[in-house]
């Protein structure tokens, strides 16, 4: 296996504000790692879906990793993640092989898309990922527009579990949502009126200055108690 990407989520009772300041600190605390080629520190929107108020109990880390063993290494030794696995409360993980991803995040695609024999393909779950910095002339349009999006993946079917998350409030969104397999994302994608209303839109008011779509395979899945 080669590249993979993990999305691990940390929620917080009682080191809140330090997981907030960690928003701005982390990032530089693993510039360098090798084998380490895209990472981001993010949080979270409050309640199940998309929202424009934070929420300030749950981060999240994604990162690409070259193999599955430069994650297994830098994830369970660096300071930075023993840490946050000493302060937090609650883990969740993702670990996903890109399928198919096209757009850019800062300019660049950091998912490749990997074309292999995956065993019971047909039985892992499907993740989509999607991010977007947003026009600042189109932000109210955007988020007049979230609440229709997020009722819409509410209704689907065959959807699990999604959440928004992004680097800065307002300005820089993205969402991850884990979906039974990928003829549910497809039907959803293409046959949902309210989502293809709401997609139309979005192209043709201009929202976005640039965006992102990644598919993905859920390998793993792990929840884990920590404190």
């Amino acid at each position: 296996m080669d590249q993979i990407t993990t999305l691990t989520f940390f929620k917080f009772k009682n080191n809140k504000f330090w997981a907030l300041k960690q928003m701005g600190f982390a990032q530089n605390k693993l510039k360098g790692v090798k084998d380490l080629e895209f990472y981001k520190f993010l949080g979270t929107g409050g309640g199940q879906g998309f929202s424009l108020w934070p929420d300030f109990s749950m981060y999240a880390f994604l990162g690409v990793w070259k193999n599955r063993d430069a994650y297994k290494k830098c994830f369970d030794s660096f300071d930075i993640f023993l840490e946050y696995k000493e302060r937090a409360d609650f883990q969740r993980n993702l670990e996903l092989i890109s399928i198919k991803s096209h757009g850019s995040w800062n300019g660049k695609n950091p998912f490749k898309s990997q074309k292999f024999a995956l065993r019971d393909a047909n039985k892992k779950k499907a993740v989509v990922l999607t991010r977007a910095t947003i026009n600042w002339n189109r932000l109210f349009q955007f988020w007049k527009a979230v609440p229709k999006a997020s009722k819409a993946i509410e209704n689907a079917t065959g959807v699990e579990f999604f959440k928004g998350i992004g680097e800065w409030p307002f300005i820089q969104q993205a969402t991850i949502s884990i979906w039974d397999n990928f003829d549910s994302v497809n039907k959803f994608a293409y046959n949902d009126k309210s989502h293809s209303d709401i997609i139309k839109t979005t192209r043709q008011n201009k929202w976005y200055k640039e965006d992102l779509f990644s598919r993905f395979y859920l390998i793993s899945d792990t929840i884990k108690k920590l404190n």
